[in-house]
């Protein structure tokens, strides 16, 4: 009889595995513009199921529950937009004073280049010229790129809202559905990786409070540091803008930069606030975020900074913000699934390092 020792492993399970993944990725990254708004929206139904139930236990229809909370979410997002706008205005205002101490500050800009890189005035325009070619064609992509990622956000915002009150809703529906697919054995298993999804999208929302916090707080300290007027009011607004994805951080970030320009002697103070708040980005994305919002969803960092980068890749900023709630929605059902064990070692912050 052969050895079986020496029997070559089977390798169908590993590739099943490697072939469900393969195609899930090319299903999620092709089928964008339905997922997205889809997810945000069962995100955004999660959130406000816990108050929808209790207006409904205090007798109010279930349709009336769904619009006022939803109204309530609309109008916490149109308020960011207001302040995204006079933020803009503002911005528009100052651009002749900007333009004015720009061309001030040109020839000390000339001379310091010429000093440092020994690259005279006359090769200086040469070069600006240059890199002025390859800019209109970089700004034409990009402005094309804004313009597509405009029109797919405002078609998102118009579906959320819709998904998130057919979630809350049909929602026993939804969960008779995922009963028939589990089968009777795993129902009480079902019952409690919902209830505790709930929770995790609580502990979600509430560790992004915390690092729009810790990331205002560091905002504040870097524009105080440089001596920036009004230091509070835009570092707090710079951070809690990041709730709207892109447009919100750079014209945030575009106020304070534009008032160091103006009022500072220097153009190191606004490239010193560029600075600053790049640094504080790659700490959020990188640092902040994974350890604070892995501790709240019970998330391992090592987990939560892989997820996000892989859905960064795979959906973009929208990748970003989802991921981290998603992550902890596995993590509970590999909690409840012994045979998913190996995945609930990497994904739960407990099995980490210990300090042992």
């Amino acid at each position: 009889m052969p050895d079986k020792s020496q029997q070559p492993v089977s390798l169908s399970n590993p590739l099943k595995w490697i072939q469900v993944i393969f195609f899930g990725v090319l299903i999620l990254y092709f089928g964008k513009v339905l997922f997205v708004p889809l997810l945000f929206g069962l995100l955004v139904a999660l959130v406000t199921f816990p108050i929808c139930k209790k207006m409904e236990k205090k007798g109010l229809p279930r349709s009336i529950s769904i619009t006022i909370l939803l109204t309530g979410v609309i109008i916490l997002f149109a308020a960011l937009g207001w302040l995204l706008g006079i933020e803009i205005n503002i911005f528009l205002k100052d651009s002749p004073l900007i333009s004015k101490r720009l061309s001030e500050l040109t020839p000390d800009i000339e001379n310091w280049i010429e000093n440092t890189f020994h690259l005279s005035p006359p090769d200086q325009s040469v070069w600006l010229k240059k890199l002025t070619a390859n800019l209109d064609q970089d700004i034409t992509g990009f402005l094309k790129n804004v313009f597509n990622t405009t029109v797919s956000t405002l078609v998102m915002l118009v579906m959320i809202p819709i998904y998130a009150a057919l979630f809350l809703y049909h929602r026993e529906t939804f969960v008779r559905f995922m009963s028939v697919i589990v089968g009777e054995n795993h129902k009480n298993q079902l019952q409690m990786v919902l209830n505790e999804s709930v929770i995790s999208y609580f502990k979600y929302i509430k560790g992004n409070f915390y690092v729009y916090c810790i990331v205002a707080a560091l905002n504040c300290i870097g524009l105080f540091a440089l001596g920036i007027r009004n230091a509070l009011l835009y570092g707090i607004l710079t951070s809690f803008m990041m709730v709207i994805p892109y447009i919100g951080i750079f014209i945030s970030a575009a106020i304070p930069v534009s008032i160091a320009l103006v009022t500072k002697d220097s153009v190191w103070y606004p490239i010193g606030v560029i600075l600053i708040f790049v640094l504080i980005q790659y700490l959020e994305s990188n640092v902040i975020f994974p350890w604070i919002v892995g501790t709240q969803l019970n998330l391992s960092t090592w987990a939560t900074l892989v997820g996000i980068v892989a859905a960064t890749l795979l959906w973009g900023i929208a990748g970003m913000i989802l991921v981290s709630p998603f992550l902890a929605i596995l993590k509970i059902i590999t909690d409840h699934v012994p045979a998913w064990k190996p995945l609930n070692i990497l994904l739960n912050r407990s099995e980490g390092y210990q300090g042992k």
